[in-house]
């Protein structure tokens, strides 16, 4: 046995390759052979990683899930950002740039009304949470857009540590849904071309959860579902800090 965790733990990457390999071998025969696969292997994978995520910061008392355990280091470097960020621009050599330019409009149109619809649910949920100053209303509605501008709005518009933290965790349960239930709605609301990734990506706008959703929808859709809510991103940090939060100012003065 120590045998056995001396190799792991020299080859901790290969191991959480094995693990992840073999979570996605279960969910896959459990969708098929248990649910008849009305539930997307996939998304079972995604849920049981998530439980496992938990439960490894629940007893290890640490930050990083599954990874704080020794035997499990591996997973953090597999599921870190690189890893993400490198498995999203592979994708985008399959991407034609013809349907990209020919979704151009669309995917305007989307991501403009994926930023307000988000930003002002975010500002609703912030209002029942009892917060009336513009600057803790934008900084939730902001995170309720992506847990990247929350904090980027909650530092430029002087709000506390707290209501920051709360717009973070408000993304963060947003990337979890996207993530989890994109390849269960996918047949449902037609989400099966380049044009219809990319306007998914613009109303959603959570990058991680738009991408991991959509690989396990269709690998082929991921680049054009990542192009739009990239922007997001970027058109989020811009009007949540600027014109929503003079806007907010108008009727909630600080």
């Amino acid at each position: 046995m120590e045998i056995l965790i001396s190799i792991i733990d020299k080859n901790g990457l290969i191991f959480g390759f094995l693990v992840i390999g073999l979570i996605t071998l279960f969910s896959d025969l459990f969708s098929k052979k248990i649910l008849n696969s009305r539930i997307p292997g996939s998304a079972i994978a995604i849920f049981l990683g998530l439980v496992l995520g938990y439960l490894g910061g629940f007893f290890s008392g640490g930050e990083k899930g599954l990874a704080d355990l020794q035997l499990f280091k591996g997973i953090g470097f597999l599921g870190g950002a690189m890893f993400r960020d490198f498995a999203i621009v592979a994708t985008a050599m399959g991407a034609s740039f013809y349907l990209v330019k020919r979704a151009g409009m669309l995917g305007m149109i989307s991501l403009l009304l994926g930023i307000f619809l988000f930003f002002f649910i975010g500002v609703l949920l912030a209002y029942i949470w009892g917060y009336r100053d513009a600057a803790s209303l934008c900084t939730i509605g902001a995170g309720a857009c992506t847990y990247i501008v929350g904090p980027v709005t909650g530092a430029a518009v002087g709000a506390s540590s707290d209501v920051i933290a709360l717009s973070i965790a408000a993304g963060v349960v947003k990337t979890i849904v996207v993530t989890i239930f994109t390849p269960i709605a996918a047949k449902k609301i037609g989400l099966h071309s380049p044009e219809s990734a990319m306007a998914y990506g613009g109303l959603m706008g959570t990058s991680s959860g738009v991408a991991a959703g959509l690989a396990a929808t269709d690998p082929k859709l991921v680049p054009y579902g990542a192009v739009t809510a990239t922007f997001y991103t970027g058109v989020g940090c811009l009007l949540c800090p600027s014109f929503f939060f003079l806007l907010l100012s108008l009727f909630f003065p600080n």
